[in-house]
């Protein structure tokens, strides 16, 4: 049973982190931005555990609350993903055009088109809200199923749904940053963030039209 468990949370937390909205935004992110690899798989894991923690939390509220009141509000919860990318898309894509007309029609960087102190770490903070908000539903029944087990092993398998979950989450990112950033357009260069934030956005919108 408990063998069961652990391979059931592996696969669950795998197969969740393969949605897009789980790598696309932060792979764009990072190429508008220009981040090293070593930054992307720092603030991905960063907002990662902060997505599967939310989620574990939820399951164990689930086991004083209930399951079928988790269930209904992760029914509630399924449109809030596409809302939130949309938002952050937009925003950010707004934000990264102004900078970029500033940058066209003054020849170089002004901080006024930025109205943050640090874009980079403005980003992240959006990312880390951005996934603690879209927590996963799915770990609440696996938490459930292994309650009776007992403590430790229940906490055996959350951690391993949230360990594959942050691999999977840094691979792809990694492997869309690293493909990314071979597109050298001259259009994708000068207009980078702005073009990040519209991919995120239209995520946003796919996911909300597909009921995902």
């Amino acid at each position: 049973m408990f063998l069961t468990l652990l391979v059931g949370a592996m696969t669950v937390g795998s197969l969740h982190a393969v949605s897009p909205d789980h790598w696309v935004p932060f792979a764009a992110v990072a190429r508008g931005r220009a981040w090293s690899s070593g930054r992307t798989a720092r603030v991905t894991f960063l907002c990662g555990f902060g997505h599967v923690s939310v989620s574990a939390l939820l399951g164990l509220l689930a086991l004083l609350v209930g399951l079928e009141v988790m269930k209904s509000f992760g029914s509630s919860m399924g449109s809030v993903a596409g809302i939130l990318l949309v938002g952050f898309g937009l925003t950010y894509g707004v934000w990264g055009l102004r900078r970029a007309a500033g940058q066209k029609v003054h020849g170089h960087h002004h901080h006024h088109y930025d109205h943050v102190h640090d874009p980079s770490r403005a980003s992240v903070w959006g990312l880390f809200m951005l996934s603690c908000l879209d927590p996963c539903i799915a770990v609440v029944p696996i938490l459930f199923a292994a309650a009776p087990l007992g403590a430790l092993p229940a906490v055996v398998v959350v951690v391993a749904y949230e360990g594959t979950t942050l691999l999977t989450m840094v691979a792809l990112v990694l492997l869309a940053r690293a493909g990314a950033t071979r597109l050298r357009w001259h259009f994708l260069e000068h207009y980078a963030d702005g073009a990040a934030g519209g991919l995120i956005a239209v995520l946003g919108l796919v996911l909300l039209v597909l009921g995902l």
